[in-house]
């Protein structure tokens, strides 16, 4: 019998928790659902091998840190523009996230309301970094765990050696939710914002919420 965390009796046992929903369907995590206690020490063996979440994992380690959330599957999208085109009926503000690497490879993840025209030039400026360019596919996948496409502020949770700093646009703040893909693009987790920085932190980030866009960031200096 296989003992990965993910084979088909962990998926048995976490139903009976709560009902995973698919093809478009809702699906609501309660912190009152504890999820089996062997299933959070498989959970915790996992991070310890430095292996990526999975969606379900992700959704366990929100329980058991008592944040509630509510996760809709959609069509996979890729783009901003291509999120536009599906109906997500969920409340709050979407994002875009940005995985970016310096001249000297440090690593930042701008999480981004959708709408935002982010001044990279500036941010880099006033986070004391270089130059910043996108970080490729591999290097996204080593770090953060997932793919082009499913970027998230929930990757953070797979940065185990603390690489990544954490860049949150401050116009999320105003909105008492926001919308992530829960580390794949075939689903939206609506979160409240406060909770979302609380689970940044809980995995050793501190979140730097800044202006992003260079109007914001010039009528702040």
């Amino acid at each position: 019998m296989s003992s990965t965390p993910c084979g088909g009796e962990r998926h048995a046992l976490w139903r009976k928790c709560q009902p995973i929903a698919r093809g478009g369907k809702r699906l609501t995590t309660t912190p009152q659902d504890r999820p089996p206690e062997r299933l959070v020490t498989a959970l915790q063996r996992k991070k310890n091998a430095h292996m990526p979440l999975t969606r379900d994992e992700l959704l366990l380690r929100l329980n058991d840190l008592d944040i509630r959330t509510t996760t809709i599957d959609h069509p996979a999208v890729f783009t901003v523009a291509e999120s536009e085109t599906v109906e997500i009926p969920l409340p709050g503000a979407h994002t875009k996230n940005l995985f970016l690497k310096d001249d000297r490879s440090r690593l930042v993840l701008v999480i981004a309301k959708s709408a935002t025209v982010v001044d990279l030039k500036g941010l880099a400026k006033r986070l004391g970094m270089g130059r910043f360019s996108f970080g490729k596919p591999d290097l996204l996948m080593s770090t953060l765990g997932v793919t082009p496409g499913s970027v998230t502020a929930f990757a953070v949770a797979n940065d185990v050696e603390g690489r990544v700093t954490v860049v949150v646009d401050e116009t999320l703040m105003e909105h008492d939710s926001v919308n992530c893909h829960p580390l794949e693009n075939t689903a939206t987790t609506n979160i409240a914002c406060e909770d979302l920085l609380r689970f940044i932190r809980s995995t050793g980030h501190e979140p730097r919420v800044m202006a992003l866009t260079a109007a914001d960031a010039v009528a702040r200096s």
